[in-house]
């Protein structure tokens, strides 16, 4: 059965919008500790995109070489280093003075995120109907099978999540989020580590930004590849859930977080 005739001028049309946008400037900020073995892979693949950009490295105190690593490798590069490990949050609130572009994604340095699908992750930004989109595990991307008990973990910090801003994600702990620029500096980061994502998934949800979900590849790691992530920060996400949701005072929404202007 052939394409519908107005829906594929729509498609063209939508083409037509993203190749016009070509000319934006996106923003990659790349916190990372310990990825001595993925560190130089992970900035191949970004430097890959065609797109404008600039790629921040924060690295957060790695103590296997990641930091030797990159001071030989810093063409093409913003590199930043932390005497001590503070955290993702940390990291990226370090980076926020030195984006200069239109679009920032959050990129793992850990090879589970693949930056070939940054034109899908931001098309909904660029084509101006978002202000913030998330990148999502569980609909129906190719992914690595592993943990049950952290898929369920997962979901049950998402349900969270959801019931106390009102959103329904299917994946509020992502690592692939991306956001318009003027929208992630207007946000005050306070978290230091994994904290981040629920901090984040609140403040905007209270500033009333514009949040799409898109579908996303995801290759895993067990923890005998380096995994970090544990048990215990899915509890503390229970807790920084409940700290940005119900004890932060809801910022005034601006034209700026709400616009329907496109960049």
């Amino acid at each position: 059965m052939g394409t519908h005739p107005d829906r594929a001028i729509l498609d063209c049309d939508r083409r037509k919008r993203l190749e016009e946008r070509l000319d934006m400037k996106l923003s990659v900020i790349i916190p990372v500790y310990n990825e001595a073995k993925t560190i130089l892979e992970i900035i191949k693949r970004v430097k890959e995109v065609p797109f404008e950009k600039e790629i921040i490295v924060v690295d957060d105190g790695s103590t296997d070489g990641t930091a030797r690593i990159l001071e030989e490798n810093r063409q093409g590069l913003t590199g930043l280093f932390n005497e001590k490990n503070s955290g993702k949050g940390a990291a990226i609130r370090a980076a926020l003075p030195h984006v200069t572009g239109d679009v920032v994604i959050i990129q793992d340095a850990d090879l589970e995120y693949h930056p070939s699908e940054y034109p899908r992750l931001i098309a909904p930004i660029l084509e101006g109907v978002a202000d913030v989109v998330y990148g999502s595990r569980f609909q129906g991307g190719t992914h690595r099978v592993l943990y049950f008990w952290h898929a369920v973990g997962n979901k049950m910090i998402t349900t969270l999540s959801n019931m106390l801003t009102d959103l329904n994600l299917s994946d509020m702990e992502t690592g692939y989020k991306a956001f318009r620029a003027e929208v992630l500096r207007g946000v005050e980061i306070e978290s230091n580590r994994f904290g981040f994502e629920p901090e984040i998934t609140a403040k905007i949800s209270k500033m009333g930004c514009r949040i799409y979900e898109i579908p996303i590849s995801y290759w895993g790691r067990d923890y005998t590849e380096g995994k970090k992530i544990n048990w215990k920060d899915g509890i503390a996400a229970l807790y920084w859930i409940l700290k940005y949701n119900l004890f932060r005072k809801r910022p005034r929404k601006s034209k700026t977080y709400i616009s329907k202007a496109s960049l």
